[in-house]
């Protein structure tokens, strides 16, 4: 006897017509025509069962603060880190929670069940760092929360940023990050993700760095990165984020940089919602896109994962935790818009930043934890185009959030009989 048979799935990588089998939280079998019985089971009517969505990057302790102090008037990267700056002598652990705890529930309800979440420890307080690990605590039993000790406003800019960062990560925060185009000069940026980096290399951590989110195509930390990244062995364990001012640099040097980056087993962590949206400010016309090369870096066997960055915050008044959302505009700004190359947007909100994120057992094959959601699609190119609900969701085989169907009722004149279909 199972605990959960959903049947008739259609699954991210082409099989239809598949019943999937769990049992104590773990999928047990995944097959046509299971013959088991089971508590409970659903029919999933041919749509299409994938496993959780996964965002790469976010800034949790920043979300839903749009307004706070005031609006980011020129939409820029600069003006959203001084309104945040303004912002943090005025926060409190509890608004920090609150904000935190209500785009969580807004994230399960989208069927997005890890986060990997940058948090600000340029404040010697470090209330952002305390608030984000107690609601890592928090929501466990539902989404993985997954924290980066980020020094805002530069770890060698900013006095006592290290030891600061220091902290955060003797307090439990997993990641080292690091934002070296910040720094005061491009060698106090190569010299802060080498201080990084050996730090992550001493402590056995992962890294993620901000890099180059800017628009200069002289902006060239990605590469320093990787160099560390293969010096200190720690290929596998890095993502370079942003790496916005690839979209700039001449293609030479990208030709160089992008075998570097594979060598040295760095991933990159584009943001398109975010990217398209403070980047090319400074441009009049032609206006660059921003976001970083997505299908040069694919193409070159380096892992992509797309991320949210914002909701509602000093950089970006939109947003609602959708990864569809985010994923549907990053195949628009790549113009990735062949069959195979919608896939790989897809992947890029599922499979690659669960890698990405080192998360054990996400999938669709016996043995993987039974985190699932069933959208209102036959197939990823159809959930990006209808950035689909998200109809049931599960966490380790259990119920955690339902939307019911999307569909439209017409009732049109010289058409007697009402007319209902899905949008």
């Amino acid at each position: 006897m199972l605990d959960l048979v959903i049947r008739h799935c259609a699954l991210p990588d082409g099989r239809t017509d598949q019943d999937v089998g769990i049992h104590n939280g773990r999928i047990v079998a995944v097959q046509p025509a299971l013959p088991a019985q089971a508590a409970h089971e659903v029919d999933a009517e041919g749509q299409l069962l994938s496993p959780p969505f996964v965002d790469a990057h976010f800034h949790m302790d920043s979300t839903l603060s749009h307004g706070q102090p005031r609006v980011n008037q020129s939409g820029t990267l600069l003006e959203g880190i001084a309104l945040w700056g303004e912002l943090k002598p005025q926060l409190t652990q509890q608004a920090l929670v609150d904000r935190a705890m209500a785009y969580c529930d807004w994230a399960v309800a989208r069927g997005l069940l890890a986060i990997r979440s940058h948090v600000d420890v340029c404040d010697p307080r470090l209330l952002a760092v305390e608030a984000l690990l107690h609601v890592r605590e928090r929501v466990k039993p539902y989404l993985d929360l997954q924290l980066v000790a980020f020094p805002q406003d530069g770890v060698l800019r900013s006095p006592g940023a290290l030891d600061q960062l220091r902290r955060a990560l003797d307090m439990g925060v997993d990641v080292v990050g690091g934002i070296p185009h910040f720094e005061r000069t491009m060698a106090d940026g190569a010299e802060s993700v080498r201080l990084l980096c050996e730090l992550a290399a001493e402590r056995g951590l992962r890294v993620d760095m901000h890099c180059d989110e800017t628009d200069d195509p002289l902006s060239r930390h990605i590469e320093t990165l990787a160099f560390h990244t293969q010096r200190l062995g720690l290929q596998g364990r890095v993502a370079g984020s942003h790496l916005t001012s690839m979209h700039s640099m001449d293609n030479y040097y990208v030709s160089k940089l992008l075998p570097l980056m594979r060598e040295a087993g760095v991933a990159a962590i584009a943001n398109p919602l975010i990217n398209i949206t403070l980047q090319g400010r400074h441009d009049t016309y032609p206006k660059r896109r921003g976001m970083t090369r997505v299908p040069e870096l694919l193409a070159a066997g380096i892992p992509v994962a797309f991320g949210h960055d914002c909701v509602m915050d000093p950089w970006y008044g939109l947003g609602s935790g959708d990864m569809l959302e985010v994923a549907h505009m990053g195949l628009h700004v790549a113009q990735m818009t062949s069959q195979a190359a919608m896939k790989q947007c897809f992947e890029a909100v599922t499979v690659n930043p669960a890698a990405i994120l080192g998360l054990e057992g996400h999938g669709i094959e016996p043995g993987c934890r039974a985190d699932l959601v069933l959208l209102q699609a036959r197939d990823p190119v159809e959930a990006l185009r209808l950035r689909a609900t998200r109809l049931h969701v599960w966490r380790a085989g259990r119920l955690v959030a339902s939307t019911p169907a999307a569909v439209a009722r017409l009732a049109l004149p010289g058409r007697p009989d009402t007319v209902a279909f899905r949008p």
